[in-house]
């Protein structure tokens, strides 16, 4: 007969299997669909109004290398295809690499309003986002993802 402490081990072996079973995957999806839409949204809300993305890239963002036209059109792309890919979790690693590159731009380009005080929060918002686009970079897309799909049936597809 199992002893009390192989027996509490047991059970935290059990609970942990359905964990990684199920709350794990849900748990990737959760966070891709929402890093998803914050994302996506912010490209839409640029291609709505290419005067004030243009103005604003021109005038309030201050983005580094790039002339402000490019930076326009490769930031408003970035917000809409790599949510895209993550969303589906489709080349999942680089949809969450490439929008952790876009908040990163967002965070230095913007940095002379979201460094004061009066934008801890708005500060906060990248930095979490930032977190969870690094662990979906660094682990994958989880197991509802099309990439696993693919997995399956072509073994050699990356996960």
């Amino acid at each position: 007969m199992p002893t009390l402490p192989e027996r509490a081990l047991h059970a935290a072996q059990c609970a942990i299997t359905l964990l990684e079973r199920y709350l794990a995957p849900l748990a990737d999806l959760a966070a891709r669909l929402y890093l998803a839409q914050v994302f996506f949204r912010a490209g839409l809300s640029k291609l709505q109004d290419w005067d004030t993305t243009l103005f604003l890239f021109s005038e309030e963002y201050r983005v580094p290398l790039l002339p402000s036209p490019l930076a326009a059109v490769a930031g408003t792309a970035g917000e809409l295809i790599f949510p895209t890919l993550l969303a589906l979790g489709l080349f999942g690693r680089l949809g969450a690499l490439g929008l952790f590159l876009v908040n990163i731009m967002a965070v230095v380009s913007y940095w002379h309003v979201l460094g004061t005080p009066e934008q801890a929060a708005g500060l906060t918002h990248h930095l979490v986002w930032g977190l969870l686009l690094a662990m979906l970079a660094t682990h994958g897309a989880g197991k509802w993802s099309v990439d696993t799909l693919l997995q399956r049936r072509f073994k050699a597809w990356p996960v």
